[in-house]
């Protein structure tokens, strides 16, 4: 297991504190995008196609837009730095929503289809954001800065429901779909996040390579023996590593937990009834808890260790999925999405930290991409099966396979440690 980092106390430069800043304040304006995907696309799909078997494909996309381009943007990032690739990301997701956005106002599936994967590709691109987060601190204070980060996420949790409570009250005396109006808000806090992120300087790449100009007592690892020959990056490398591979597992299962849960929630609170407005409050705890608490998820990383927030991070992911299960009302079904989505952030946070600390700053954007395009992978698989199953069996299966699929890092983990 992981050992508590080092007690060293650093001064966090006035520059590297208005960098983390502007990266949480544009979170605060892109945040509500997400939270649009996966709140009301669900009900998207169902109101173009009125089948439930295909409920889970906006999830799906997003997992599969995480797949397609994490990678990919963290080697433009590790090349070019972290700016460019997370404007180029926002800029992708401006395209995507307002794309979104018409495919409701001509009910067209293929629309819908092509504009959620080109706005998942940019949002998941300007998750480089993080990446930077991890350029600017030293390892001691990284899972924290992760946190503050994310934390801007936390607007979207007031903006995404107004916006949504707005568009139904509105829409029909416009002529419009309470599901397409909101995304076609959305370019004006795209728009900002750009700006936000402009003005970002210098590039934390430049900042995370020249660590010790910005943290004087910062001590580096020591160099390896003289001779030895670095092992070249690749995803191999990562997966050989055991602390890295399960941290990428432990990312992987979360997310995959969590599409399905984000399905099943919508799907659940539909089908007894419950209005939009409802659904997205009830999603609005969700994130509560994917990023309310993601600074003292990140300190109690930085002081005891990566795994022992992580793993206790994804068994509180199946506490969360089996009461979305077998629900009574909507304060169960609120709850256990809520358990979910902090037990994502503790997962999320401690690994994430894990693999950067792992990485060299040349690697990090590439390393925490493996993790990612990982994770977009689980999700698009458990997507996908979500709609289905559903269909075939009815919701509570796919809660089952919510529970399931966040166990096989806790079974890995009690295998690593007996050999």
């Amino acid at each position: 297991m992981n050992q508590p980092l080092s007690p060293v106390t650093y001064v966090i430069p006035a520059l590297i504190k208005r960098n983390t800043a502007l990266f949480s304040l544009s979170q605060c304006f892109t945040g509500a995008g997400m939270q649009l995907a996966y709140g009301i696309g669900p009900l998207m799909v169902m109101a173009i196609t009125g089948s439930a078997g295909l409920a889970g494909i906006t999830v799906a996309l997003m997992g599969l837009s995480r797949f397609l381009v994490s990678y990919p943007i963290g080697k433009i990032t590790d090349a070019f730095g972290r700016k460019p690739g997370i404007l180029l990301g926002l800029v992708l997701a401006l395209a995507g929503t307002v794309t979104v956005g018409m495919s409701m106002q001509i009910l067209s599936f293929g629309m819908l289809v092509f504009g959620m994967l080109v706005f998942g590709m940019g949002m998941n691109a300007a998750n480089q954001m993080r990446v930077a987060a991890t350029d600017m601190f030293p390892p001691r204070l990284r899972a924290q800065a992760l946190g503050y980060v994310a934390l801007g996420s936390m607007a979207g949790l007031v903006i995404s429901p107004i916006m949504i409570a707005v568009a139904e009250r509105i829409a029909p005396g416009l002529g419009q779909y309470p599901l397409g109006l909101p995304w076609l808000l959305m370019p004006i806090l795209i728009v900002g996040g750009m700006a936000l992120v402009h003005f970002v300087r210098p590039d934390p790449k430049l900042i995370g390579q020249n660590i010790r100009d910005y943290y004087p007592n910062y001590v580096p690892p020591p160099a390896p023996p003289a001779g030895t020959v670095a092992p070249k990056f690749g995803t191999m490398t990562l997966l050989r590593h055991a602390p890295t591979r399960l941290g990428i597992v432990c990312n992987a299962a979360a997310q995959g937990n969590m599409s399905i849960v984000m399905v099943l929630t919508s799907l659940v609170l539909q089908h007894h009834g419950y209005s939009l407005t409802a659904i997205a409050f009830s999603h609005t705890f969700h994130s509560l808890g994917m990023f309310g608490f993601t600074i003292p998820l990140g300190k109690l990383a930085d002081r005891f260790g990566r795994e022992r927030v992580m793993y206790p991070g994804v068994a509180t992911t199946i506490v969360g999925a089996l009461l979305v299960t077998v629900p009574a009302d909507i304060v169960s079904v609120t709850i256990g999405t809520y358990l979910v989505g902090i037990g994502w952030a503790a997962a999320n946070v401690a690994a994430t930290a894990l693999i950067a600390d792992k990485s060299e700053t040349a690697e990090r954007g590439r390393a925490i991409g493996v993790a990612e395009s990982f994770a977009g992978a689980t999700s698009v698989l458990a997507a996908l099966i979500t709609g289905p199953l559903i269909e075939w069996t009815g919701l509570p299966a796919a809660g089952v396979l919510a529970i399931l699929l966040a166990a096989v890092p806790l079974l890995m983990r009690a295998f690593t440690r007996r050999v």
